[in-house]
């Protein structure tokens, strides 16, 4: 699959087959994480793999949002070890780093034939206590990992992007 078919035909999967991601599938998906672009190759990701059922069920127990996958990975970045802009305080990269890190992992699953669903609706406090994450991380991101449901369907409104002009200007 070429990477506009690729990109164009990923949805966010909200219903998974009871089947497992295989390690070695799960290891590609690292990878491509792993090589991902952070500013100035900082690289202030953290993943964490959250496959026990146990671990699952305390994830579970503080957010509703992983759609009985069974494998999530938790993306956090490390504070203090992002690129900050020196021209602005507010400028901080670990958002952007660790986004850039998710939709690598997002799409590379994606290719293999793993479904995903990137969550930010999470109260990262609660996130943090279920899964005894240090406090110098910040939680960025959770992906529930695995295969579509066969009734798993793009959501209503999932195709309906902007033009280009919208958004677009060349100057």
């Amino acid at each position: 699959m070429n990477f506009s078919n690729l990109a164009e035909s990923r949805y966010s999967v909200r219903a998974f087959k009871d089947k497992a991601v295989e390690d070695d599938k799960l290891q590609i998906i690292l990878q491509a994480a792993r090589v991902a672009p952070t500013a100035c190759n900082r690289q202030p990701q953290r993943l964490y793999v959250v496959r026990s059922a146990e671990a699952i069920a305390r994830l579970s127990g503080v957010t509703r949002f992983t759609f009985g996958a069974g494998t999530v990975i938790v993306f956090t970045s490390k504070v203090g070890e992002e690129w900050k802009n020196p021209f602005t305080e507010e400028y901080h990269t670990c958002e952007i780093d660790v986004s850039i890190v998710c939709t690598h992992a997002m799409l590379q699953a994606w290719e293999l034939g793993i479904g995903s669903c990137w969550v930010g609706y999470f109260d990262p406090d609660k996130v943090r206590l279920a899964l005894g994450l240090p406090e110098d991380e910040k939680i960025i991101a959770l992906l529930p990992l695995g295969y579509p449901a066969d009734d798993s369907k793009p959501a209503s409104g999932h195709y309906a992007n902007k033009p280009l002009e919208s958004m677009v200007k060349y100057l």
